[in-house]
């Protein structure tokens, strides 16, 4: 398997979903503007998300994934729908107690995470929509169950494509049923379960085609013999410490949304619109890689392949810094072209453009750590460790809650997003020095690498800050289309510049082909 192939693969069908992202985002930002009302969607939808990552793409890929790619390395077909059927019924038994218990204390779950709207109309409009949104926790953790089983076996197309049906889904209920409705911002949260649905709908061929279908227990001694599976117990003990993991990362979450709740209104959401640019590189880069990583190392540390293993790790985190890096810049100089293309339309206006502007170039200033959080990471839970990223988890929450302290009160809701990004920084930083030390990463020539990078990125910085300062981009507002086709020239040009850059400076592109054994 040709893995750059594989990730470009990942990569362009995640771009897909993150183009139907941005359209559903500018949508929302046109439709609804940076109000009260976005915060409560915002807020209402960071706890079904939470759970999401907890229950599902978090925890249980980084416990599931290495087990069943063991087995799968062993070609015992049959062990492997055992294995996919017990994890398949506990996780359904879970997450059916989790959604019930949720819809029932949606009120003091807003309470927690958004004290700052509490006795405002905000609170009951996200107690209204969590309530809604909240069985889609349940749908979307399937989904990620069906997702590392095709991305186990190389099937990484349909798990990319997924998302977009949430996208697509949430931008018809915007158009189609909010005009209907006494409070229109409540058709979003129906657009997300209706996404739930489609997005467990299109898994199912996928799976019976493969022969993994999974199949849940519903009678007492199919669920007693799902906890009894030794595998499943196997996945069961390491999700402890993965769902540990994932929750240091979304209590951080919480905390600054709290935080965010107590700033100037719209905080929430101008923060949430530089989320979603942010993290278009961040799925295309981090996620991508990652998705096709882990798997191949599984397989390579279940064969005890441990030089072929650091191999992997060395080509990712290369092609990271390579496209990163690049990225990172774009956010922190280009951000107000970004934002005011892609979302200042209707409610959304000139000063929703400054504030997320300041927001996205916080994030630039942490992206690389960001993404090389996600192809750092699975090189432990590939050698089933999942204690030792924990372990640095607690360290970064406490070191980002202490960089908020020095950072909101400078910079409000920028500070926030800054905190995040230094201490992603802080986290790759360590995960990269436990990877050292246990010998997983191999001696690389980094000096020479990143000076390389270095001189091909100065060009592209200096054009980049030019394009930003050419123009009155707020008032092009007017003549949205010169606007659109301005940012779209002006980023081509960066990018012939950097990529003929690197070839001056002497890095190919035939060092990145590389194969998964």
């Amino acid at each position: 398997m040709n893995l750059l192939s594989a990730a470009a693969k990942v990569s362009s069908l995640t771009m897909l979903s993150r183009i139907t992202g941005l359209l559903r985002e500018t949508l929302i930002a046109r439709s609804f503007g940076a109000s009260e009302w976005t915060d409560a969607f915002n807020v209402a939808f960071r706890l079904p998300n939470l759970l999401r990552r907890l229950f599902a793409e978090g925890a249980f890929s980084q416990a599931f994934v290495p087990i069943l790619g063991e087995i799968s390395s062993q070609g015992d077909v049959k062990q492997s729908q055992i294995l996919v059927n017990a994890v398949a019924t506990l996780l359904f038994w879970a997450l059916l107690l989790t959604v019930c218990l949720g819809v029932i204390g949606a009120p003091v779950l807003i309470l927690v995470i958004a004290t700052g709207f509490e006795g405002g109309p905000a609170y009951e409009a996200s107690v209204v929509m969590t309530r809604i949104m909240f069985p889609y926790i349940g749908l979307i953790s399937m989904v990620s169950l069906s997702a590392g089983i095709l991305n186990t076996f190389g099937r990484f197309a349909i798990p990319a494509f997924t998302p977009v049906l949430l996208n697509l889904a949430l931008i018809g209920s915007a158009i189609f049923l909010a005009p209907h409705l006494d409070q229109p911002i409540y058709a979003l949260s129906i657009g997300v379960l209706l996404g739930g649905f489609l997005q467990l709908a299109i898994q199912v061929p996928a799976l019976s085609r493969l022969g993994l279908l999974p199949k849940v227990g519903l009678l007492p001694g199919a669920i007693k013999a799902a906890i009894q599976n030794p595998d499943a117990r196997r996945v069961m003990k390491l999700m402890g410490p993965a769902v540990f993991a994932v929750s240091v990362a979304q209590i951080s979450l919480i905390i600054n949304t709290n935080i965010a709740s107590r700033l100037q209104a719209g905080s929430v959401s101008w923060l949430s619109y530089a989320d979603r640019l942010m993290e278009f590189p961040t799925a295309l880069l981090g996620v991508a890689l990652g998705t096709v990583l882990l798997p191949s190392l599984s397989k390579a540390n279940a064969k005890n392949d441990l030089v072929h293993a650091g191999e992997l790790l060395i080509w990712g985190l290369q092609l990271t810094f390579l496209l990163a890096a690049p990225c990172a810049i774009a956010l922190f100089i280009f951000g107000e072209p970004l934002a005011a293309v892609l979302y200042h339309y209707g409610k959304f206006n000139a000063l929703d453009v400054l504030m997320t502007q300041r927001a996205l170039a916080a994030y630039g200033v942490g992206l690389i750590g960001l993404i090389l959080v996600k192809i750092l990471a699975p090189g432990f839970y590939s050698r089933q460790d999942i204690r030792t990223p924990v372990k640095i988890g607690l360290l970064v929450l406490v070191a980002t809650q202490l960089a908020n302290l020095v950072f909101v009160p400078w910079l409000g809701h920028a500070g926030l997003a800054l905190s995040v990004g230094t201490g992603a920084c802080l986290n790759a930083t360590l995960l990269w020095v436990g990877l050292h030390r246990r010998g997983a990463l191999p001696s690389a020539a980094w000096l020479k690498y990143l000076g390389q990078l270095l001189l091909a990125l100065i060009p592209f910085a200096f054009l980049l800050y030019y394009a930003a300062t050419a123009h009155d981009w707020i008032a092009l507002q007017s003549t949205p289309w010169t606007r659109v086709g301005l940012v779209a020239a002006w980023l081509a040009a960066a990018a012939v510049v950097y990529f003929a850059a690197l070839g001056l400076v002497g890095i190919r592109w035939q060092k990145f082909l590389r194969h998964a054994k």
